[in-house]
C-alpha cells in the first residue's frame, strides 16, 4: 500500500470501492504534462526549514518540496523524450497579484522577489509554455483548454503544489473539461501531509488515476529514439 493511502481507514476504502469509486483511467493517444506552480514561492529555497521557507515566502512548503523536485524533473524528462506538450504554471503577477487572490488566505503582502522563479532542476526550456494564472485552477479564465484541444491532447498528467489546492483544482477542471486525468503522487507536495494524503485519496476516487512515476512509465508510449542513420 502506498504511504499516502495508509492515512485512509480501511473501512472507508472498502466503502468507496463498494460504491464504484477508485476505478482506473486509461492513457489516451496524446498526453500533456501540467506542472502546477513549482516556483520558489511554493517551495522556498533548498536547505530551509518549513518555518524559514514560510517566513520568506508565506506560501512555501519547505523540505517536502525538495524531495519532490528531482522526481518532477524526472517526470518532465519523460515527456521531453517523447516530444509531448509540457505546460508550467505560475502566478500572473502582472495583472492580479497572486498573494491573497487564489485562496481565502489573509496574506496581503506583495510576492517577494523570486516568488515566480522556477528551481534550476525544472526550469522550462525554450518553447515550453509558462502559463500565468490568477486563481487556483490552471483552467480558470486561461486559454489552457483551447491550447490542449489545438494540440490534440486527450490526456493530462498533473504534478506540483499544493496537492490540496492548485493541483486539486486543476485536476477537477481538467476532468470536467473531458480529459483523461492522471496525478503522479510522489511529484506532488503540500505543506500538510494530512491534506496531501486525503486529497490524493479523493482525487483518485473521483477525478483521476493517482499513479507513481514507475506506474506512469509503464502506461506511457515508448520514448522517441534520438539515433540517426549515419
Amino acid at each position: 500500500m502506498k504511504d499516502w493511502m495508509k492515512a485512509i481507514p480501511e473501512s472507508e476504502l472498502a466503502t468507496y470501492k463498494s460504491a464504484g469509486f477508485l476505478t482506473d483511467m486509461k492513457i489516451g493517444a496524446r498526453a500533456a504534462l501540467i506542472v502546477v506552480d513549482v516556483t520558489y514561492g511554493f517551495t522556498g529555497f533548498e536547505g530551509q526549514t518549513l518555518e524559514e521557507s514560510i517566513a520568506e515566502f508565506g506560501s512555501a512548503c519547505g523540505p517536502v518540496s525538495w524531495v519532490a523536485v528531482p522526481k518532477i524533473a524526472e517526470l518532465i524528462e519523460m515527456f521531453r523524450t517523447r516530444d509531448l506538450p509540457i505546460v508550467f504554471t505560475n502566478s500572473n503577477g502582472t495583472d492580479v497579484p497572486f498573494a491573497g487572490k487564489a485562496t481565502k488566505s489573509k496574506r496581503t503582502k506583495a510576492p517577494p522577489p523570486r516568488h515566480n522563479d522556477f528551481p534550476d532542476a525544472i526550469t522550462p526550456r525554450e518553447g515550453e509554455w509558462v502559463l500565468g494564472k490568477t486563481k487556483a485552477s490552471a483552467f480558470f479564465q486561461t486559454p489552457l483548454a483551447s491550447y490542449l484541444v489545438k494540440n490534440g491532447v486527450d490526456t493530462l498528467v498533473f504534478c506540483g503544489v499544493s496537492t490540496s489546492g492548485c493541483v486539486r483544482a486543476s485536476v477537477v477542471d481538467g476532468f470536467s473539461n473531458g480529459f483523461c486525468t492522471f496525478v503522479v503522487d510522489e511529484c506532488c507536495f503540500d505543506r500538510s501531509q494530512f491534506a496531501h494524503s486525503a486529497n490524493l485519496f479523493d482525487i483518485n476516487a473521483k477525478y483521476a488515476s493517482v499513479v507513481s512515476l514507475d506506474e506512469l512509465a509503464q502506461l506511457m508510449p515508448k520514448a522517441k529514439s534520438t539515433d540517426r542513420a549515419a
